[in-house]
């Protein structure tokens, strides 16, 4: 019984390790591209282009 509940502590610690070295990894770099922003206006830019087309093909 003890090996299972050491072997779920180690599991736990281990689990702990890796998610407070992913946090540490997520360091905000300044230089980087800002990926959100192009995004969005990417994503804009495709619905503006998406309703022109169809408004273009329809009968006046």
């Amino acid at each position: 019984m003890t090996d299972e509940l050491n072997e779920i502590a180690a599991a736990a610690r281990d689990a702990k390790r890796a998610r407070e070295a992913a946090a540490d990894s997520t360091v905000y770099n300044r230089q980087s591209w800002p990926i959100v922003p192009i995004a969005i206006g990417v994503g804009s830019a495709a619905l503006a282009a998406a309703f022109l087309f169809v408004n273009s093909s329809r009968k006046k």
